[in-house]
This record gives C-alpha cells, sequence and structure tokens, in this order.
C-alpha cells in the first residue's frame, strides 16, 4: 500500500496518516524545527521505531507542508522535520 500524498493531502496508511498528524501537530507548537527519534515518539503514535523510521523514509518529500529530512545517527536516526516555506 502506498503513503504517496493524494491530492487532498492525505495518506492512504493509517499509520502514515497517524504519523503525519503527529508531525504537524508537533510542528504547531514549535517556533523552528522539530527533531524526533522515533523510538521517542513511538508511544505518543501507537507504532514501533522501526515501523516510524520506514515511514519517515517514504514520507519524504510526499508531504505537502512539511519538510522531513534525515539528520543523523546517534544511536538511533533523528528526523529533522520543517514546515514547507
Amino acid at each position: 500500500m502506498s503513503t504517496r500524498a493524494t491530492p487532498s493531502g492525505q495518506h492512504s496508511s493509517p499509520k502514515a496518516q497517524r504519523l503525519v498528524s503527529y508531525l504537524r501537530d508537533e510542528l504547531e507548537e514549535r517556533s523552528g524545527d522539530l527533531y524526533v527519534k522515533g523510538k521517542f515518539i513511538a508511544n505518543d503514535v501507537d507504532l514501533s521505531p522501526k515501523e516510524i523510521g520506514a515511514l519517515m523514509v517514504q514520507l519524504q518529500g510526499s508531504v505537502d507542508d512539511i519538510e522531513i529530512e534525515k539528520w543523523s545517527y546517534t544511536s538511533a536516526t533523528t528526523w529533522r522535520v520543517a514546515k514547507q516555506a
């Protein structure tokens, strides 16, 4: 099943929708970029860190209003999430 963005900005996977919704909410609460590790947000989105990592890769470049970038690796991948300009 694909998680590519549809014209409405929705993703076909419920897991992807849940993760995107979480990331958008977190960005709204912050004034800058968001840096996350899957293992630290797993409980918040009810997904395993492995599922989060796989979804983040799939979501890169496919969400119109947020930018997802693999940022660094120190004991787990850190992702930078930012609002699109």
